[in-house]
């Protein structure tokens, strides 16, 4: 029983809470999980199951999309609505929705980001949130992160609100994209409702609820190769042995790009490998032999 599942993580359960529930539905100690999402967010959620949990270091580089609605009016301290309220405007007026597409497309591509104080990135080797709740003054470093599309789904004047839908690189935080795109449109803003929609080959029409799950079973299941986005590399069939004891094997048939590779021979998984391109070498980094 080794593969991913595409778990669809509800509100109001962490990212470890899942892990746990699918440890009861399967039965199974060795489970992790891609791509945390907070308790407020739903989503997509891939977990790993058996042996497919060494492989969740490879799906981190995956590029992820979001549909959030963002309020208008006010700023809190976590960039959701589950903060405190630190900046406010009492009757808030939305621009033109064409003013606020013209605003959306400054911020594709590569932009400058802060990610908010209430967050897991670490900061002095301490989590930021555990230093923002003991009231410390948390100082994060400005990082550069990609969004590949940024799109106006919906406008709702009466309420101060809109939808949009992104695509983005790793590292993106969403509830600082929110707060900057409220500082574009000269208004504060927040996070209001986050849903993960896409964490690489893993969509949000082919996910399961954990009550779904838990029906499904191992048909829920997806083989842990298929889940990597990563390029494929056929090895000589007599040097598969070679593989499985970590030797690796010189590449002289075909120009590869360094990097990491999902490996077969004759159609068979064998694991993830490294190549080296100036020593033209292909190097085991994590071997799956036959159970």
């Amino acid at each position: 029983m080794d593969g991913f599942i595409n778990v669809l993580k509800p509100t109001g359960l962490s990212s470890h809470d899942v892990v746990d529930i699918v440890r009861r539905i399967f039965k199974r100690k060795r489970v992790g999980h891609a791509g945390t999402l907070d308790p407020a967010a739903a989503g997509i959620l891939p977990v790993a199951l058996g042996r497919a949990a060494r492989l969740v270091e490879y799906m981190e580089d995956a590029d992820k999309s979001y549909r959030t609605e963002i309020a208008f009016g006010y700023t809190t301290d976590t960039g959701d609505v589950y903060g405190d309220v630190i900046e406010s405007v009492p009757y808030p007026v939305l621009p033109s929705e064409e003013e606020i597409r013209s605003e959306l497309g400054r911020f594709v591509g590569e932009i400058k980001q802060i990610p908010p104080a209430y967050s897991a990135v670490k900061v002095g080797g301490q989590r930021a949130y555990d230093l923002a709740r003991q009231g410390e003054n948390v100082e994060i470093p400005i990082r550069t992160v990609t969004i590949y599309r940024l799109e106006l789904v919906h406008v709702d004047s009466a309420r101060r609100r809109i939808l949009v839908d992104v695509d983005c690189a790793k590292g993106t935080y969403i509830r600082s994209l929110c707060t900057d795109i409220g500082a574009s449109l000269r208004l504060p803003a927040t996070m209001r409702f986050l849903l993960r929609t896409r964490v690489g080959g893993f969509h949000l029409a082919d996910s399961y609820t954990l009550e779904e799950l838990a029906e499904a079973g191992e048909a829920a299941l997806c083989a842990p190769d298929t889940a990597l986005n990563l390029p494929v590399y056929e090895l000589d069939p007599q040097r598969v042995k070679a593989f499985y004891s970590g030797l690796s094997t010189s590449e002289r048939r075909m120009e590869l790009a360094e990097g990491c590779y999902r490996v077969y021979a004759e159609g068979v998984f064998l694991g993830i490998g490294r190549y080296d391109a100036a020593s033209r070498e292909m190097y085991p980094a994590k071997a799956f032999p036959p159970v």
